[in-house]
């Protein structure tokens, strides 16, 4: 078995405060023996509006929160998986997960399929499509110290396609680093999770922002991680005073288990396999 580690932490606007804090959660995962830590949604940054969202983008090469993360992650010996913005041609920004191993090198990056438009009455009006550019493809899974990870991001949680292609690819591991809403976050984000977790037999990490980001936002937190019998094994709470993590064992054996006992056929001569 191998530790994972969730961070949870509370971007703002600026970056370096932002590198602090995901530096103070390297180093309680590499105490905590994790040899993964899995970051936020926009973990880098977190705008107060669409244009601020725009400008504060950079490329991983210029970028003072990744060249960072590089850093800690050889330095620490942790494979980090992080949510970052970068640069998009068409004059917006991606929204990618990058995987940086512990060898400080950006071996995987995946861009966010499905954005986040929505207007919650009572809650906050949210149209990441202004912004932000749409990711065209699955990201196949890739194998890591933890075993097989399979990436997505926050609201590509809700189509649960993503998870069985992934899991048809034998992906062991799935994220979904987010950036919930208070109301969507009470509502769904462990329901879901744990549906997404049981229904494609993996372990599931989701990291989370927590705590408000600014006047007109604030994130749910909870980060999470469940195994594939969809048991909650590790949890943090709402409240954001400090970053925090919390940890879990992978524990391939099980999941081998879960999916030899409870095997799950799909009728691909009914409906189309995704």
């Amino acid at each position: 078995m191998v530790i994972a580690a969730v961070g949870q932490l509370c971007s703002t606007s600026s970056i370096s405060h932002n590198l602090t804090q995901c530096r103070i959660l390297v180093k309680k995962a590499a105490d905590a023996g994790a040899k993964a830590l899995f970051l936020p949604e926009a973990a880098d940054y977190i705008g107060s509006s669409p244009a601020e969202t725009i400008a504060l983008a950079r490329s991983v090469q210029d970028s003072e929160f990744v060249l960072g993360l590089q850093s800690e992650a050889r330095e620490a010996k942790v494979h980090i998986n992080v949510g970052i913005h970068e640069p998009a041609l068409n004059g917006k920004v991606k929204n990618t997960l990058i995987w940086i191993d512990d060898k400080g090198d950006i071996t995987q990056r995946y861009q966010k399929i499905h954005l986040f438009d929505v207007d919650i009455k009572g809650g906050p009006v949210l149209k990441e499509s202004a912004s932000v550019e749409k990711g065209m493809e699955i990201h196949p899974p890739f194998d890591t110290v933890l075993g097989r990870v399979g990436l997505s991001i926050c609201f590509d949680l809700r189509f649960p396609e993503i998870s069985l292609a992934l899991k048809r690819q034998n992906a062991q591991i799935i994220t979904y680093p987010s950036a919930f809403t208070v109301p969507t976050g009470k509502a769904h984000w462990e329901t879901l999770l744990r549906a997404r977790a049981i229904e494609t037999q993996s372990y599931v990490i989701a990291a989370a922002q927590a705590g408000p980001h600014n006047e007109k936002r604030r994130s749910y937190g909870h980060s999470i991680i469940i195994n594939p019998w969809g048991e909650v094994l590790a949890k943090l709470g709402d409240e954001y005073e400090e970053p925090q993590i919390a940890t879990a064992d992978i524990d391939l054996d099980l999941l081998a288990k879960v999916r030899r006992e409870m095997p799950l056929l799909r009728r691909t001569d009914i409906y189309p396999e995704i």
